[in-house]
């Protein structure tokens, strides 16, 4: 004759599948925040100012461990694999509102002069022929990026344009990007289907 067990079994008990349930929710959400904290985060595009690069509703990819993932609640920063490089499109905080994240396209580093000649990007007088920026049409634009009107990058700060340029609020507006800012580069489009690309 079998014993009957009379004991209740608890919520939190060893084999309570509640508990296993939840451990397993627990364990997939701190994963999922670690990976968005120090590795990849999904970003959609919210705004035409990277067309045709990237449209309105594309998402993306955003490596943030190719130039070093910023540790929470300070302003360090995990060694990366690569520095940001000239023409890398890049995820960034907006300056003018840190609670706000950007995409453009970096163009000039701290300590360089950036002009817009006719279209083309010159770095310290020299024409840039990076197909990725050479290719697109820059609009002179006011304050920072007049025709005739040389601007100088100030140390620990980037440039950054959109490559709709006649539609992208950036540098040319409101100035430039500390490097602190920078969250991470573009690295795919995954969604929609149709435009599952790498990015360049």
């Amino acid at each position: 004759m079998k014993e009957i067990d009379t004991k209740k079994r608890g919520l939190w008990d060893k084999n309570s599948p509640f508990r296993e349930w939840t451990e397993s929710i627990v364990i997939a959400f701190i994963l999922a925040m670690l990976i968005r904290t120090f590795f990849l985060q999904a970003f959609k595009i919210p705004s035409g100012s990277m067309r045709d690069t990237l449209i309105e509703g594309d998402r993306l990819m955003v490596n943030k461990l190719r130039y070093g993932a910023k540790v929470p609640f300070s302003d360090k920063r995990l060694p990366g694999f690569n520095q940001p490089q000239r023409g890398d499109i890049i995820v960034f905080k907006y300056p003018k509102n840190p609670k706000r994240d950007f995409i453009k396209r970096l163009i000039g580093f701290g300590g360089e002069t950036v002009e817009i000649i006719e279209g083309d990007i010159y770095i310290n007088g020299n024409l840039i022929m990076d197909p990725r920026i050479k290719n697109i049409f820059y609009y002179n634009d006011t304050p920072y990026g007049e025709e005739g009107e040389p601007t100088v990058i100030p140390e620990g700060f980037v440039f950054v344009l959109g490559d709709n340029s006649g539609s992208s609020h950036d540098s040319r507006k409101w100035g430039f990007v500390p490097e602190e800012n920078i969250i991470g580069r573009a690295e795919l489009i995954y969604w929609p289907f149709s435009r599952i690309r790498i990015l360049e």
